[in-house]
């Protein structure tokens, strides 16, 4: 199963991803590392959809070996996420800006998500995993 953990920069995605990764002993890839490791920067509408088939191409391959996987990025637009084709979306809507306002401009909120988050004591982790669990 792939589970795209998206939202704006700063809210959370990180954060949630890293102690689901633990409850749900699954692999995990974050965007900034996989920008990093691919020494792009490109943050223009190109680079983005880049991005989302970059992460695809890692999520996909661990799905396809029947590993769960987490996969956190902003995902700002709904092409982006149509790219990424998640099994299960979790939308970190914790903060309505982000310290980076030509990604907030573009960003479009999710009309199709399964869990979506608005504050941080809505859920536990072990909640959430056992949500994705239950899925």
């Amino acid at each position: 199963m792939k589970i795209l953990i998206m939202g704006l920069s700063g809210s959370g995605k990180t954060f949630l991803s890293k102690l689901l990764q633990k409850e749900l002993s699954c692999a995990w890839y974050n965007a900034d590392n996989l920008r990093e490791m691919a020494n792009d920067w490109d943050f223009s509408n190109e680079g983005r959809k880049r991005q989302s088939f970059r992460m695809r191409a890692l999520a996909d391959f661990e799905k396809e070996n029947g590993r769960l996987v987490i996969c956190d990025f902003i995902c700002p637009t709904q092409e982006a996420r149509e790219i990424f084709d998640a099994d299960y979306c979790i939308w970190m809507d914790t903060i309505k800006e982000s310290n980076y306002k030509d990604t907030d401009k573009i960003f479009e909120k999710p009309n199709k998500f399964d869990l979506k988050i608005s504050s941080w004591d809505q859920y536990s982790p072990s909640q959430v995993a056992s949500l994705i669990r239950d899925v």
